[in-house]
């Protein structure tokens, strides 16, 4: 019965690593698709920005001229979008095989690597990444503590302007108050003689 059972097991524990490897080839292979799709519209843009160009030659209307210049930055500006969006798929696909793209040449390593194999430039290590971005993270978290610090004491000032404002206004009341008290004190003194 134990060999059954070790048997199963074995079994249950490919069938779960097999599944993992085939779910992730099957989302390379849609992001590979999209990349497919996505170079063939730069494709067809740049062709269209030949066109343009031919047609800019071919014309001695300056205004014409002028008009197509801004077509073509419209075009440059929409392959620079679908190549940020290629980039992007591209490092997915290389986080789902667990590997790195070296930033000088472009060749696929395996993310251990600090150095590429190609062309030898030291790359990236990911804690070098990860330091720099806590480092910036404390930075901006100190400097925020510094804002609120300035904005309480802002606040403390005010306070204290406001309250030497009360303060100030009801010895003022306090003060026409005696002062009427004496009015009508010196009056009652002129009534009566």
């Amino acid at each position: 019965m134990e060999f059954f059972d070790k048997l199963g097991k074995k079994a249950t524990e490919a069938y779960k690593i097999t599944a993992d490897k085939t779910g992730k080839i099957a989302k390379e292979t849609k992001l590979k698709l999209k990349m497919s799709g996505l170079r063939t519209q730069v494709d067809d843009l740049y062709e269209e920005i030949g066109k343009k160009v031919y047609e800019e030659h071919l014309r001695e209307d300056e205004e014409a001229k002028g008009n197509i210049k801004e077509e073509l930055e419209q075009l440059c500006t929409k392959i620079d979008v679908i190549s940020d969006e290629i980039e992007d798929l591209l490092s997915q696909c290389l986080e789902l095989r667990d590997k790195k793209q070296c930033k000088n040449c472009y060749v696929e390593m395996d993310k251990e690597y600090k150095y590429c194999p190609n062309c030898g430039a030291k790359q990236e290590d990911v804690t070098e990444q990860d330091e720099s971005y806590e480092n910036v993270s404390l930075f901006e978290e100190n400097e925020s503590q510094e804002n609120n610090k300035e904005e309480e004491k802002t606040e403390e000032q005010e306070e204290n302007k406001n309250l030497e404002k009360t303060v100030k206004v009801e010895s003022n009341v306090e003060d026409s108050d005696e002062s009427e008290e004496k009015n009508n004190n010196n009056n009652d003194d002129i009534e009566t003689y």
